[in-house]
């Protein structure tokens, strides 16, 4: 079995900085707040692979402690809506940024790591296509939107060396690449849905807190650029505390800037048919800069790899049941519109 050393907190005043249960009480403005009870710090050299949904292991976390994470931002408004219900709470998160997303929205980059939370990565543009790219292409997604989001921070020590796989779509030729650049894998131990198309904010505190009291503990996948997410999440917060959770941030090791100067708004091209973000009328829609012709084929590439839903993409033999059943219905349930500029990624 895989040892795996977790590296809690850091020493302050003699006490272990990541088990600091007067977090919640010192929350300005908020007394009752559900708080952050304590970090943990990630090497990937000891832990280059975690989420149950996919792997043997996931964070070694106690009864009633959950990570919470987002994918695919940063979009306004709904990211900053998530930040303002997080920080309500005292509650900090861990970000995997679409690098294309990170470049339109600086300002929101850097808000999310003034706040405290771990910024990780989700790709360049987010293929759904990881699990067959060649190797050239699936290096240039990683490392371009690494270095996205560097840019956007403003600062490379910002960025954990954490990653996401768009999809889940993971092979080995994958987790070894990042493994080889020291960089972690995370899945998730639990999903929430909120990627479906008529999801509702009470939907999506149901599916986690249903999965998550199933498990007791575990890492919470989410999403920051849906509506439906964004009026989840004050009351998803309430629901942990009032069901006794404690809320844990991942971190990475070495040391990291405090804080970093505000980034100015991003301006968006217009009248460009290829400008950067191109936003259609529902946050689910966020169009790449991908030429009509060249979206058909990918278009129907996705379509066809979902309804054959390829064997390798997980580890069968530690899947979750509930999870696997979600994913394998995201093809159904999501849909996506189309612009005169390219194709409309599925959500995660």
């Amino acid at each position: 079995m895989r040892r795996f050393a977790i590296v809690l907190g850091s020493m302050a005043g003699g006490i272990l900085a990541g088990l600091n249960p007067a977090m919640a009480a010192s929350c300005p403005g908020n007394p009752n707040a559900l708080g952050t009870s304590r970090t943990i710090t990630v090497d990937p050299q000891t832990m280059p692979r975690i989420g149950t949904v996919q792997y043997r292991n996931s964070l070694p976390l106690n009864d009633h402690e959950v990570v919470i994470t987002f994918d695919d931002g940063p979009l306004a408004p709904y990211s900053n809506r998530i930040l303002d219900a997080l920080a309500a709470e005292c509650v900090k998160v861990t970000y995997f940024l679409v690098g294309r997303m990170a470049a339109a929205n600086p300002e929101l980059v850097r808000r999310i790591y003034n706040s405290g939370h771990t910024i990780g990565t989700h790709s360049q543009n987010h293929p759904l296509t990881f699990d067959q790219m060649a190797m050239p292409r699936v290096e240039r997604e990683v490392t371009a939107g690494i270095a996205s989001v560097q840019a956007a921070v403003g600062d490379p020590r910002a960025v954990a060396p954490f990653f996401r796989i768009p999809g889940l779509l993971r092979t080995q030729q994958v987790e070894h690449y990042l493994a080889s650049k020291s960089i972690a894998v995370w899945s998730a131990d639990e999903v929430a849905d909120d990627w479906f198309k008529q999801v509702t904010a009470k939907d999506i505190v149901q599916k986690a807190m249903s999965r998550i009291e199933a498990k007791k503990r575990g890492v919470l996948l989410l999403h920051d650029i849906h509506p439906a997410t964004a009026m989840a999440v004050p009351t998803l917060l309430r629901e942990l505390k009032a069901r006794g959770y404690r809320i844990v941030q991942a971190v990475p090791p070495g040391d990291r800037p405090k804080a970093l100067p505000d980034a100015p708004a991003t301006l968006v091209a217009s009248g460009d048919k290829n400008g950067w973000p191109r936003v259609t009328k529902t946050s689910a829609n966020i169009v790449e800069s991908v030429p009509a012709s060249r979206y058909k084929t990918e278009r129907k590439v996705v379509t066809e790899r979902f309804e054959r839903r390829p064997k390798h993409w997980r580890d069968d033999r530690h899947r979750d049941p509930v999870v696997t059943s979600a994913i394998s219905r995201k093809r159904e349930k999501t849909r996506t519109t189309v612009s005169d500029a390219g194709w409309t990624r599925f959500a995660h």
